[in-house]
């Protein structure tokens, strides 16, 4: 079995991104480096280039790269069992169900759906909306809740949404963090079809905006009073991202259900959807939902393990301290180029001042830096939880020249 260092050996990386290219649906373009491993916040390229990631795999890889516990979780699973299919269950899954639960201070009677990737926990959420018997689903304009047929009708970039038209009626987005206009959505609702309003706390692809507290405790307010759900998307927010277990418990607010997924098993695929309270819960029953893979020993697994080495490790404590000590080293650069920073824990937004930031990332990446850039505008960094003070301030310390480096 040939391992990565004889594929370095025996190929370049062009090499590679050929064979990729001959291989491999085009839907994501050709990608940027051919990866052989990692370790901690680090990655390696199969020509043998190390590289700082401040992405963590779009904020899936909560403990970075091979950590030895997720590891050595992984394994024992293994050993024992991958999958049994869900006409039964196994201890992993439903501790973890239980673990999530407690972690959410969720009341009596909430419960727990497992799923393969965040999309699928969003479709689950869909679903669920389709049981209240009411068919409108709001939305806010900037929007990301996943690429599958239900939730692209939710997402709100119309690249994504356009070539698949048409999509889910009765999607409606709103102006984002406009107290005004979910008012009038609300007010307008006579005949009491809003089944849900879907929200993310923090949106991530949209280039790192926080939802204001006042907006979404208005949110709040007016989904219970109309009678509709509150439905929070945490799958790249929630599991210690922003600083907290869920980003809507800084603001003391319980939503109706909320979807997670990317770092809650630190890479093995896997998904949620937590349902709070009895009357919730009880709208999807026996044979109305499924998943053949979701919720299977090896995922809750890990996820069990990510979820006790964050607990174990203080990480959300080190979300928050590391997140705000970037954002003052960053603002501390006084660079004309940059904005003040958005974001929260260690989900952070970079704003430029000049629609460069695709051309930032691919010189970040010469530099040996990985991050993203969502919008011309915006630089976003998702590192994994156990990077280090000293490894986050070489980036800073790197960014006045890759800024330098731009064409003015």
């Amino acid at each position: 079995m040939t391992g990565p260092t004889e594929f370095t050996a025996q190929l370049t990386e062009s090499a590679w991104l050929d064979r990729y290219a001959g291989a491999l649906l085009p839907v994501f373009g050709r990608p940027q480096r051919v990866l052989s491993h990692g370790a901690g916040a680090h990655v390696w390229d199969v020509e043998g280039n190390r590289y700082l990631d401040l992405l963590a795999g779009i904020a899936v890889n909560a403990l970075g790269h091979a950590h030895p516990d997720l590891v050595a979780a992984i394994t024992a699973q293994a050993g024992r069992a991958l999958h049994y299919s869900n006409f039964f269950t196994s201890l992993p899954q439903i501790e973890l169900a239980e673990r999530l639960l407690r972690l959410a201070d969720a009341p009596p009677g909430s419960a727990v759906f497992f799923t393969n990737s965040g999309t699928e926990a969003l479709e689950a959420a869909i679903k669920l909306t389709r049981r209240t018997d009411r068919v409108r689903m709001l939305a806010v304009e900037g929007a990301f809740h996943g690429r599958s047929t239900g939730a692209v009708a939710l997402t709100h970039k119309e690249a994504y949404r356009a070539p698949f038209a048409p999509l889910i009626p009765g999607v409606a987005h709103l102006p984002f963090n406009d107290e005004a206009a979910l008012r009038q959505a609300f007010a307008a609702d006579t005949d009491h079809q809003i089944a849900a309003l879907f929200l993310e706390p923090v949106q991530g692809e949209a280039g790192v905006l926080a939802v204001d507290p006042g907006y979404l405790r208005l949110a709040r307010d007016l989904t219970r009073e109309h009678g509709a759900l509150l439905i929070l998307d945490e799958v790249q927010t929630g599991v210690a991202r922003t600083g907290d277990w869920f980003a809507f418990q800084r603001d003391g607010v319980l939503p109706d259900a909320f979807t997670l997924a990317k770092g809650l098993a630190g890479g093995v695929p896997i998904g949620a959807l937590v349902t709070i309270g009895s009357p919730v819960t009880a709208l999807l029953s026996a044979g109305q939902h499924g998943s053949t893979f979701g919720g299977n020993p090896l995922a809750c697994a890990a996820a069990l393990t990510v979820l006790n080495v964050i607990e174990r490790d203080d990480l959300m404590t080190q979300a928050r301290v590391l997140g705000e000590h970037l954002k003052a080293a960053i603002a501390g650069l006084g660079h004309p180029d940059l904005g003040p920073i958005r974001g929260r824990g260690l989900l952070l937004g970079i704003p430029l001042r000049r629609p460069v930031a695709a051309e930032l990332a691919t010189a970040a990446l010469a530099a040996g830096f990985i991050v993203n850039a969502p919008n011309p505008h915006t630089v976003r960094l998702a590192p994994p939880l156990i990077l280090t003070t000293q490894e986050a301030d070489s980036f800073v310390a790197a960014l006045p020249g890759l800024l330098e480096e731009l064409q003015p």
